[in-house]
């Protein structure tokens, strides 16, 4: 293993197509939940604590080698919203091209040829920290961070928020992240003993509804 991988993974440059999407972030702008730093900070908060908590551990849990197609399946349950399961596909879908290009691995083909339209993201991530050489916690690790940045560098772009405000932000989350990406770890590692219910199903109500509204909007700058 080489975790200079993991810096190439988890760089914001990777072409997996996160640089489209949001996370939620362009739907609370339009709501007035998010107008500032402070209330980014909240909006990361509550991401990375509900959906970002069930994104590590399923990303954590494809990088154990737990049955991928079974972790779609839970990713699935896991997301009540149409837009937000077709989001989901769509970047697993680019994160599978990418992944595929960089860390060639049969455990990765396999998958494409199961999901053509793409899998869920985090388990297609999981996979491709697997296929790098990486562990659970690395995987985890990359989930967890993109589901809190991804929105800081969209409302950087919609608010035309400092950078150096959106940076500080993700700095003050940090410890944060530390602790839901170990326990995410240990969900997954209960998951292979227990199964894939073993995992978390934490929810964000208000980012659900929010990507339904998103979705149909005729004009948006991201894609979710």
């Amino acid at each position: 293993m080489t975790r200079a991988a993991l810096l190439v993974l988890a760089d914001g440059r990777f072409p997996a197509g996160g640089h489209a999407h949001s996370g939620g972030a362009e739907a609370a702008v339009k709501a007035g939940r998010i107008t500032g730093a402070a209330s980014l900070e909240e909006f990361c908060r509550g991401r990375l604590h509900t959906s970002g908590a069930v994104t590590a551990a399923l990303a954590a849990a494809a990088a154990l080698g737990i049955d991928p197609v079974a972790l779609d399946t839970a990713a699935d349950a896991r997301t009540p919203s149409a837009a937000l399961r077709v989001a989901a596909r769509k970047l697993g879908r680019q994160m599978m091209r990418a992944a595929r290009a960089t860390w060639p691995h049969p455990e990765l083909d396999a998958l494409a040829r199961q999901f053509p339209k793409g899998a869920h993201q985090p388990v297609v991530l999981g996979l491709a920290a697997r296929a790098a050489g990486l562990g659970a916690q690395d995987a985890a690790y990359c989930s967890a961070y993109e589901g809190v940045s991804g929105a800081a560098t969209a409302v950087v772009r919609l608010l035309s928020l400092d950078p150096f405000d959106a940076t500080g932000v993700l700095a003050r989350l940090a410890p944060e992240v530390d602790r839901v990406v170990a326990d995410a770890v240990e969900a997954a590692r209960r998951a292979v003993e227990l199964g894939v219910d073993a995992l978390p199903a934490g929810s964000a109500p208000l980012l659900e509804i929010g990507a339904e509204a998103h979705a149909a909007w005729p004009v948006r700058l991201f894609a979710s």
